[in-house]
């Protein structure tokens, strides 16, 4: 019976610490720091409709990425309602989550659209997908949920 009890304890102690690894979720794209955006101001792209590099001296945490900002005032736009100002499909490429792949991105290729952020992985990229811009998003929109937690190499 203690042979049992202490094999139970054991097993349960291995779950904990293999499931978080396990189910670690691939939702954002990060750097090997945990940045989003590759450190651009999340903000920015409302506010200027341009890419602006972040100040990693002003920071905040959402949703398990860290956000760079270029100024303060930034930083607390973002605070205030970070679910307005993150991008869509964790930073990864509109147009690969519409394809149900996950891309990297070039943070200076964007669009603002209906009040959310969308980065692409190329000039060439966000040309096709702007072509046609309503129609992937709602294709991308009905894919992230099932890619969201999928590794890119995997897709």
């Amino acid at each position: 019976m203690k042979t049992l009890k202490l094999f139970c304890i054991l097993v349960y102690i291995i779950s904990m610490l293999i499931s978080p690894m396990s189910f670690a979720a691939e939702e954002n794209l990060l750097d090997e720091n945990g940045v989003i955006l590759q450190g651009y101001d999340t903000v920015a792209y409302f506010t200027k409709n341009e890419p602006v590099k972040g100040d990693a001296g002003i920071s905040a945490l959402y949703d398990g990425a860290i956000y760079h900002f270029s100024s303060e005032k930034n930083r607390d736009l973002f605070k205030s309602n970070p679910a307005q100002y993150a991008p869509q499909y964790g930073g990864y490429c509109a147009y690969g989550a519409a394809i149900n792949k996950k891309f990297p991105i070039n943070p200076s290729v964007f669009a603002v659209v209906d009040g959310k952020l969308y980065v692409n992985a190329t000039e060439d990229v966000a040309k096709l997908w702007g072509g046609k811009q309503s129609s992937f998003i709602g294709d991308a929109d009905k894919a992230w949920p099932k890619i969201r937690e999928i590794a890119a190499d995997k897709l």
